[in-house]
């Protein structure tokens, strides 16, 4: 196919998942949409598909109000809270110091300035969890407030651009919360020691979602994986964040329509890169326990395709043969460049098993991080689907020349 209709067929799988999808959340009705557009499109090049499935929670929520006295305040529900309607005595906590002297049992509780200066990792989450982070969670559990207003600062560095931030963002965490603005945070600290009422309207309802596994090549015991997260948080678009990579996936798997190599190919959309579990990341892990010596290398693709700057990758683990390989295909290719390493994005589950991985993003990643990812402002008028064409192009000649050494 040329590469003006291969740009064409980009634009229209933006539109697709992005627009016409209207979110790709974890458990959503959106999200399962996505999956099956995935899976039927690489089905249709002639891959082998596996759709395994995961139990995960959707989460419904319709705002909240906050009102002390007369006064009322902004407040945001913390993703995956419970609800609640309470009027309670407001007690404000600032360091850990004083939430461990503090009695705030049946209170709602106010945390704001060093508490709250950075999102909570999730009480369960398997990956990453600082001890710091782990010890405020037990203590909130064991002090028992009814509710949790939580006033956040700007922290790019663990935020991202998403202000106010929620401090937290998980499915078993069971105390009902809210988060806003710093600035809001200032004026409800006056109201400390006073009854206010907190209502939150959402619910959880259980649910499921797959990850998508498309396959071809003569020998699966020896394969190379091919993966990008295919879901996106609640409320953006997720454009470069993650619409990009799957729909290079898309692209490689036509432009592999062909492929007979005797290197097992694995072309996975994983679904919870953006989800406080994790679910098809640890799903993946399960199903390859003992197996990833089988895998020859693998290829992760996260916030690629913006509009501005160049196509940055980086190797880990790479032996030099495969590494001399990776630099003379893509030198080729005026758009790619070797930048930073980074192992925040789904190939740390390769590196953490002992396997190579190629990871490929956006030369502009920090500004990307910064200002535009996890928003509204993530949208497809931010590509530049030339890229994703161009990308695809150098990864199916990489996989081809790979295939030919190996």
């Amino acid at each position: 196919m040329t590469s003006s209709l291969l740009v064409e067929k980009a634009e229209m799988y933006l539109q697709k998942l992005c627009i016409d999808i209207p979110s790709r959340r974890v458990g959503s009705k959106g999200n399962r949409a996505a999956t099956g557009f995935f899976a039927d499109t690489v089905e249709s090049f002639g891959f082998q598909v596996d759709t395994p499935t995961f139990r995960c929670m959707d989460w419904v929520e319709e705002g909240a109000q906050l009102t002390a006295d007369t006064a009322s305040f902004d407040a945001l529900v913390s993703p995956y809270s419970l609800g609640c309607h309470v009027r309670a005595p407001l007690t404000a906590i600032s360091t850990v110091d004083e939430l461990e002297r503090a009695n705030v049992a049946g209170e709602i509780l106010l945390l704001h300035g060093d508490i709250a200066s950075e999102p909570f990792m999730p009480k369960n989450f398997p990956f990453y969890n600082p001890a710091e982070h782990r010890k405020i969670i037990a203590l909130l559990e064991k002090k028992q407030p009814e509710a949790i207003v939580a006033a956040t600062s700007r922290n790019p560095e663990m935020a991202g651009a998403v202000y106010p931030f929620p401090l937290f963002e998980d499915g078993d965490f069971d105390i009902p919360s809210v988060y806003m603005t710093q600035e809001e945070g200032e004026r409800l600290v006056n109201h400390a020691g006073e009854r206010v009422c907190l209502e939150i309207r959402a619910h959880r309802r259980p649910a499921e979602g797959v990850n998508v596994i498309a396959r071809k090549g003569r020998n699966p015991q020896r394969r190379v994986v091919v993966f990008a997260h295919i879901d996106a948080k609640d409320g953006t678009p997720g454009a470069v964040d993650n619409a990009t990579g799957t729909i290079v996936l898309l692209l490689l798997a036509e432009e592999l329509t062909d492929y007979q190599g005797e290197l097992g190919l694995e072309i996975v959309a994983l679904n919870g890169e953006d989800y406080y579990s994790s679910p098809g990341q640890q799903l993946y892990l399960s199903r390859n326990e003992g197996k990833f010596e089988e895998i020859v290398f693998g290829i992760n693709l996260d916030g690629v395709g913006y509009h501005q700057g160049k196509t940055a990758y980086s190797l880990y683990n790479y032996p030099p043969t495969l590494t001399d390989v990776v630099e003379e295909t893509f030198s080729s290719y005026e758009g790619l460049i070797e930048g930073e390493p980074w192992y925040q994005g789904d190939h740390s589950i390769l590196l953490m098993n002992g396997v190579s991985a190629l990871a490929m993003t956006s030369e502009h990643v920090h500004a990307l991080l910064t200002d535009i990812v996890h928003t509204p402002k993530d949208r497809p008028e931010i590509v530049d689907a030339e890229k994703l064409v161009h990308i695809a192009s150098a990864l199916r000649e990489l996989l081809l020349k790979i295939n030919a050494k190996i």
